[in-house]
């Protein structure tokens, strides 16, 4: 068995979804430079955790966030460039049948990034459609590690009992789950309290990396019912979403002015408080210094109880992943 190295993570990380896609997020090249300029920031204020995912990027695009970070990272010359920590997540597309296809995937995206993956993460889980496609691509991801290509394997989008059963395949392997990632905000307890993922990762020693920590951006405060709505599928998803969230909300904008804080960091350090690594994007660099204001401080238990009884309040959820299991 090859000696493998510690996979260390930050205490909160930057998903990078949006870099390079073009549909939900509008990308284009000329915002390069600003990404870059995000990267930079985030890593040289101790956000050295990336998260991407092979399938990033819209059209011909696909990869593109793999392609953006792997040149951030070779140009990066400031501290803690030693401590960066790629994460990706390969599709289950229905083409990649074979444990070798996860292999080959997680190589191209080795290729993409110029560099080894640090975490390779199970994109989603096939249960809900194509369950007798998955055995092969978890195969996959197990021998990855066996062959010391990744420091660690995670999953992501998988509900507890699922959860349970690649832990327990895993271990006859002995090969360790390192992370879980889910949907996981003031919006979107819907995991966490009814199906307990955040207890079984503590028990399974697994850590939970929290996608959307701000709903897409309802968390942060800056749309109203009356005001304006981002663009396109966010837009819709927001007339949905704000008429049931004032409760949050309010709560949020009332910690944030006692606190001095924004909405926004105030919604992440919840996440970091409940011990989940929450992991909002960024576009630009006032959007990362505002999520690096999270850090360094925290909410105390009074705060946190007010925010989770905000959060039952809620009628409308976030919606879920379609593909999150149970």
């Amino acid at each position: 068995m090859s000696m493998h190295q510690q996979l260390v993570f930050s205490t909160m990380g930057c998903g990078t979804w949006a870099w390079g896609n073009r549909l939900l997020w509008g990308y284009d090249e000329s915002m390069d430079s600003q990404l870059q300029a995000v990267f930079n920031l985030c890593v040289s204020n101790g956000v050295t955790l990336f998260d991407t995912g092979d399938s990033y990027g819209t059209g011909r695009l696909n990869g593109r966030s793999e392609s953006l970070l792997g040149r951030f990272t070779r140009e990066y010359q400031g501290v803690n460039k030693e401590d960066i920590c790629i994460a990706t997540k390969l599709a289950a597309y229905p083409w990649r049948l074979t444990r070798q296809s996860m292999v080959k995937a997680c190589k191209s995206s080795a290729q993409r990034l110029g560099r080894n993956v640090d975490l390779v993460q199970m994109h989603w889980s096939t249960a809900n459609y194509a369950p007798w496609q998955e055995k092969a691509l978890l195969d996959g991801l197990a021998e990855l590690y066996e062959q010391g290509l990744v420091k660690g394997v995670g999953l992501s989008n998988y509900g507890p009992k699922r959860l349970q059963w690649v832990h327990k395949k895993f271990a006859e392997r002995g090969v360790p789950i390192a992370t879980l990632q889910v949907q996981y905000s003031l919006l979107s307890t819907y995991p966490v309290t009814q199906l307990k993922v955040k207890d079984i990762c503590d028990e399974l020693g697994i850590k939970l990396i929290a996608y959307s920590p701000l709903a897409l951006g309802v968390l942060t405060g800056k749309y109203s019912e009356k005001g304006s709505f981002p663009k396109g599928i966010r837009g819709l998803l927001f007339r949905q979403l704000l008429p049931g969230t004032q409760p949050i909300l309010s709560c949020l904008r009332e910690i944030a002015q006692s606190r001095n804080k924004t909405m926004s960091q105030v919604a992440l350090n919840w996440c970091i408080c409940k011990e989940t690594i929450p992991i909002p994007g960024a576009k630009t660099v006032e959007q990362a210094k505002e999520n690096i204001g999270a850090l360094g401080w925290q909410l105390d238990s009074n705060e946190i109880a007010e925010l989770d009884r905000a959060a039952t309040s809620v009628d409308k959820k976030m919606v879920q992943n379609i593909f999150q299991t149970k």
